[in-house]
């Protein structure tokens, strides 16, 4: 069943049923002001951090309720409606409605009793609130007078946990007032005597509004039960009802912003007006309310600088495919995502609920990966940031805060860090997903200076680039199991795979010796001899350790517990074949052709199906050792062999790699949103953004999924997408192409920007092939390989390459 369509002209999703199997989000921001948007108005907004920012509630898990609601009333009829379907539900024969979710912006349209509605979400550039920017247009032949009221429910606490839960608490230090035109609400009120500066228990004034700009307020509510009433509900408000609001504040209750306005509107006639939320103080908000007086033109020049802004940032790849849903997903909606995960982490969304106030380390390192190839500068400063949390021995900060300070940071060998951040130990991947992220930012700009940037470490002391990453490996090598490959740790990328502190990881290994072969790149450029020779050594003797212990015959087994047991054995009951050592062994380029190919094929049987590739089979249950966690899971979920969508990315990538063309993009359309259009009921989250994880075969919900958008899903699935499919593989001095696709792509086009240039390529497969290389034309020039050397280049650089 289909709810929506794409326009990428427009690079929107239009969702033209409302009644979607679940909330379709979009989100606005920055990493200053963050909001959230579902298709029928839902959602919540915070200042910098989900966990301590919020300023508008949410109830996680229920209805999609509250949100940003606009309710119009006829003031003849009394009739009543709202912007967005929900919360008011009107029949959809006789309400009608569009909601078009774009880059950072959300417009919906509706259509009833001959009143038509735009109201457009967005927060504007370098700003720090939000706009609710409304058109109310009336088709119908006689004059109506409409009573227009926007709602805002605000958190009584900016904590969220403080405000859902500690009601003894929260309720008792909020108020709301009237000023003019717009609604004050005031955190811990009564301490407004304090100088600036001043606190009292870590505690001061925080203040938000709701205002309305381009019309007089007529009405004002700032308590939650006397705009709902009591025993009514959002989709039946008193104040909407009668038309008028208590113009009451709140005092020891639950607080909210509610402003009402009449607008009387001739036979087609349009007016406009704006609803205004932000965490501002008192002057700060009467200044930002003052500058939408003349709203329509405001908002649109807003808009218009919102959506070039987005494109832009967008337009540095582009391509043109014979498949739409993969052109959707790599021109707009993956690279979106990868935009919005990269800002926010798992800090904020519908299944996080903001209780997550830093950053993951290893989820942002990946999360990097996916925005290199479109916005380096931004890729780079938060490589920087991660850099500097990563301490003085090698490992990273399992969690990064948001507070965090280079050079002053506990670590996990100190007690307050695990009381404060929950996490008692390293872990054995943090670190190493600097390798593959710092080597593309420095592959894709050229910019060999950045190794020898100094950063300082989280904890003490500072040292080159080029030195973190050598302090990465000598963490990992002093952190060795019994066999002497890395050891587990308190987890490796899957948290719900606990080898022991001293048991061992084959895909943290073989990370460890993919990490070697980039280093070693490095070590070249800056002609370190001795340690290029470290490297040597040590990479030989960790393949051969891979090689001897971890082979199992067709495939590579998930490891070691501390104790010495195998794990992911043939011949294990359970859980005998796993996905990521498989597609790890060809990224790190330790399997030999023979065993690359033979492991591939066995995921291609065992593990793969018509959603994707699920992380290992068969399901724990009976046969679990201590730290098999995903046994907690019901089978076909989440790590229990569910379809772990970050790991398709790295299936696309090794079969690419490979140059199993037909293959990679098979998995790419197994699991991608846009291909799942037409399925919506099924899959269940938003046809346009990637989910955490889609349910098993082993479930009774097979191809349902779960936990929309900020999963590491995003950025591994572009990498595998850019760097496999479409072969566009950057190092130090130039750019190598070499596709690996469906063979009935005849031709297809890219347009990059790369190193301050624009390249046009055109690949040609006459033959119809999945890979290989037959001819390259640079300018007009012949070259002998399909790889541009960086000189080669030049402001419009055209490129034609021949498949053969």
């Amino acid at each position: 069943m289909r709810y929506g369509y794409f326009d990428e002209a427009k690079k929107e999703y239009v969702i033209t049923r409302p009644d979607t199997p679940a909330p379709w989000v979009n989100y606005l921001g920055s990493p200053e002001y963050g909001a959230i948007v579902s298709n029928n108005a839902g959602g919540y907004s915070f200042a910098k951090s989900g966990a301590n920012g919020r300023i508008l509630r949410y109830i996680f898990n229920q209805f999609d309720q509250p949100g940003r609601y606009i309710y119009l009333r006829d003031n003849e009829s009394k009739d009543y409606w709202s912007a967005s379907w929900q919360p008011v539900g009107k029949d959809l024969e006789t309400y009608k409605s569009e909601c078009h979710h774009g880059t950072a912006y959300t417009k919906m349209m509706a259509d009833y009793s001959e009143i038509h509605s735009e109201v457009r979400y967005y927060v504007p550039l370098e700003r720090s609130y939000e706009v609710w920017s409304l058109a109310v247009t009336n088709y119908s032949e006689k004059k109506r007078e409409l009573t227009v009221t926007g709602y805002a429910e605000f958190t009584n606490n900016s904590n969220y946990e403080q405000d859902q839960v500690n009601l003894q608490y929260s309720q008792y230090i909020t108020q709301t007032v009237f000023r003019g035109n717009r609604v004050r609400q005031m955190i811990h009120a009564n301490l407004d005597r304090l100088e600036e500066g001043e606190n009292i228990d870590n505690k001061n004034v925080f203040n938000r509004f709701f205002g309305l700009a381009g019309a007089d307020v007529n009405s004002w509510c700032g308590d939650k039960e006397s705009f709902l009433g009591r025993y009514h509900g959002y989709n039946n408000p008193e104040g909407v009802i009668t038309g008028k609001l208590s113009n009451k504040g709140n005092y020891n209750e639950n607080s909210c912003g509610a402003l009402s306005t009449v607008l009387s509107l001739a036979p087609g006639e349009t007016k406009e007006i704006t609803f205004l939320v932000g965490m501002k103080g008192d002057a700060e908000a009467g200044e930002i309310v003052e500058h939408y007086k003349n709203c329509q033109d405001v908002c649109k020049k807003e808009l218009e600088e919102l959506i070039e802004y987005w494109h832009g940032q967008l337009s540095h790849f582009q391509i043109r495919t014979p498949s739409p849903e993969f052109n959707t997903m790599i021109n707009t909606w993956n690279a979106y995502n990868c935009f919005m995960t990269f800002i926010w982490s798992r800090a904020a969304s519908f299944t996080y609920c903001g209780l997550r106030n830093g950053y993951g380390y290893r989820d942002t390192v990946q999360d990097i990966q996916g925005v290199i190839h479109l916005a380096p500068e931004m890729a780079v400063e938060k490589i920087r940031f991660m850099l500097s949390a990563q301490v003085d021995n090698g490992g990273g900060l399992p969690l990064v805060k948001f507070t965090h300070n280079p050079g002053h940071e506990d670590t996990p060998d100190d007690a307050s860090y695990v009381q404060e951040t929950g996490h008692p130990a390293y872990r054995a991947d943090d670190a190493l997903w600097l390798f593959p992220t710092v080597y593309k930012y420095v592959s894709e700009t050229g910019n060999v200076a950045f190794m020898d940037e100094v950063i300082p470490f989280a904890n003490k002391g500072e040292a080159t680039v080029y030195e973190h990453l050598k302090r990465a490996i000598a963490f990992s090598e002093n952190h060795l199991g019994k066999h002497g490959m890395p050891a587990g740790l308190y987890a490796d990328w899957n948290d719900c795979l606990r080898l022991g502190k001293d048991g061992e990881s084959t895909f943290v290994a073989l990370q460890y010796y993919y990490a070697m072969t980039i280093l070693r790149e490095f070590a070249d450029y800056k002609e370190d001899k001795e340690y290029i020779e470290y490297l040597n050594e040590s990479q030989k003797k960790l393949g051969k350790l891979i090689q001897d212990l971890c082979w199992n015959e067709d495939r590579f087994i998930r490891g070691f517990t501390e104790d010495g047991a195998v794990i992911g054995k043939r011949t294990d009951p359970e859980a005998n074949m796993w996905l990521n050592p498989q597609s790890w062994a060809v990224i790190s380029g330790l399997a030999d052709d023979a065993q690359a190919d033979l492991a591939l094929d066995m995921v291609y049987k065992r593990l793969n199906t018509e959603y994707g590739a699920i992380l290992m089979d068969p399901p724990y249950h009976a046969h679990a050792f201590e730290g098999a966690l995903a046994v907690i899971y019901n089978a076909g979920t989440k790590e229990n062999a569910g379809i772990f969508s970050q790991s398709q990315g790295w299936i696309i990538l090794a079969e690419a790699l490979r140059g199993h063309g037909e293959r990679a993009f098979g998995y790419f359309m197994e699991n991608a949103p846009a291909a799942q259009n037409d399925r919506a009921e099924i899959r269940r989250l938003e046809p346009y953004c990637y989910g955490q994880f889609t349910e098993g075969k082993a479930s009774p919900n097979f191809g349902r999924s779960h936990v929309h958008w900020l999963t590491g899903t995003a950025s591994t699935v572009m990498v595998g997408c850019v760097e496999g499919i479409l072969g566009m593989r950057p190092d130090f001095g130039g750019l190598r192409i070499a596709p690996s696709v469906p063979k009935e792509w005849d031709k297809f086009e890219i347009d990059k920007d790369f190193r301050g240039c624009k390249l046009h390529i055109t690949v040609h497969n006459p033959g119809h092939v999945e890979s290989g290389f037959k001819k390259m034309i640079v300018n007009g020039e012949e070259l002998g390989e399909n790889y541009i050397p960086q000189e080669k280049l030049t402001e419009i650089t055209e490129v034609e390459l021949f498949m053969s």
